[in-house]
């Protein structure tokens, strides 16, 4: 009960609130869109080409993106909206390095304007952004995969402790996995400092790109290392070895570095999934915080119920269950990472015609070469190792 108690201490005294920000009506922001828009065509008829691009790259990042508009426009419109609205800002801004003809420039610029008012007429009639209910769910599910795995681990090594003789001990990894806690909420500020200090939208979108792919990392060594743990004798092989080791050589700090390591390996985690999530939030900011507040409170549940005896998680399907959405993640954030990438000018974008494909930002998925190889690699590299797996598994067994 002293972990738990300082497991809700610890979540509610770091839980960040998201200040309420005046919003503007859409048709105000598109207003801003249009004079900006003006300003920056004015510089390139005057020949300022670097000038006029700067110009448009606000008119995305500082309007469009940062006044919540395109947000507004793929949970209430339509997801292939945006990304058709963001190709057309690219070939607008690509014209204009190409040294295209002042006419020829401002019928991209048109184009751009035509599809952003299009969006919020229909914005304008629906009275705003609906439900973000995609939101609080991949919330959710991630803070309470990542929290199980955890609680597996620290309910493991207490009931190894007790059945040793070595209750003493147990203080020690409640420290530790307390100090483990307030380790992940210090690496999620440090995150949050690193992003707000970015002083473009390309920057922002560049941190958030290699923050999705480092993201996409971690899920595919977790999947497989979950997937690996699916068999309770090398679940229970993994959780004695780690334990007996350390206790035989005397080693107390190493026993309560583990609780530690288990606890911030998986807040770590939850911290790049988050941000990530966030990125790319395709509904209200605050369901993915109401999402982290019920994964909390089901996961004290949960670590209660476990650390009583009253329930039990059958290993072998948590883990293959929960490799298989790690898996799917990472596919899904592979897609959004590029997708960011892309929007910061570090990836090209080749949009897919002749095939039709949908944009869907909850799995990441978007009708461009860029986004859509990596994927399919993945997803053929997963088919691949699990044929290879049960073949060697065949030939053991033989």
């Amino acid at each position: 009960m002293r972990f738990l108690f300082s497991f809700l201490l610890a979540v509610f005294c770091f839980l960040p609130v998201s200040p309420a920000l005046a919003a503007q009506t859409w048709q105000q922001v598109g207003e801003h869109i249009h004079q900006a828009t003006a300003a920056a065509m004015e510089l390139y008829a005057a020949g300022d080409v670097a000038g006029a691009k700067k110009g448009i790259n606000d008119v995305y990042y500082a309007i469009y993106e940062k006044d919540g508009l395109e947000m507004a426009v793929r949970n209430t419109v339509a997801a292939k909206n945006a990304n058709m609205t963001e190709y057309q800002f690219n070939k607008l801004k690509k014209a204009m390095t190409d040294g295209k003809s002042v006419q020829e420039v401002q019928a991209e610029a048109d184009k751009v304007l035509e599809m952003i008012d299009f969006d919020i007429g229909i914005l304008s009639r629906n009275g705003g952004p609906s439900g973000g209910w995609a939101s609080f769910w991949p919330a959710f599910v991630i803070l309470l995969r990542e929290g199980v795995e955890a609680i597996l681990v620290l309910v493991a090594i207490i009931a190894y402790l007790g059945r040793a003789g070595h209750e003493k001990y147990l203080s020690t990894v409640y420290n530790w996995a307390i100090a483990g806690i307030v380790a992940s909420f210090i690496t999620a500020y440090i995150c949050s400092v690193l992003l707000e200090s970015a002083e473009t939208g390309a920057s922002r979108e560049t941190i958030e790109g290699f923050t999705a792919l480092t993201a996409v990392v971690v899920l595919l060594s977790t999947s497989a290392w979950m997937g690996s743990k699916a068999q309770g004798d090398a679940w229970k092989k993994y959780i004695e070895g780690m334990v007996g080791s350390t206790i035989s050589t005397g080693k107390l700090r190493a026993l309560g570095f583990a609780a530690f390591l288990a606890v911030y390996r998986e807040g770590a985690e939850v911290v790049l999934f988050y941000q990530a999530l966030f990125n790319n939030a395709s509904g209200d900011i605050e369901m993915i915080w109401l999402g982290f507040a019920a994964g909390c409170a089901v996961l004290a549940i949960l670590f209660f119920l476990m650390q009583t005896g009253a329930l039990r998680i059958p290993l072998r399907p948590f883990f293959l269950g929960t490799s298989l959405l790690m898996f799917l993640l990472a596919v899904s954030f592979t897609g959004g990472g590029i997708e960011a990438l892309q929007e910061a000018e570090m990836v090209s974008m080749t949009l897919v015609r002749g095939i039709p494909v949908p944009t869907i930002d909850l799995l990441g998925i978007y009708p461009t070469y860029e986004t859509l190889i990596p994927q399919l690699v993945l997803v053929l590299a997963a088919v691949i190792a699990v044929f290879y797996k049960r073949q060697s598994g065949k030939a053991s067994a033989a």
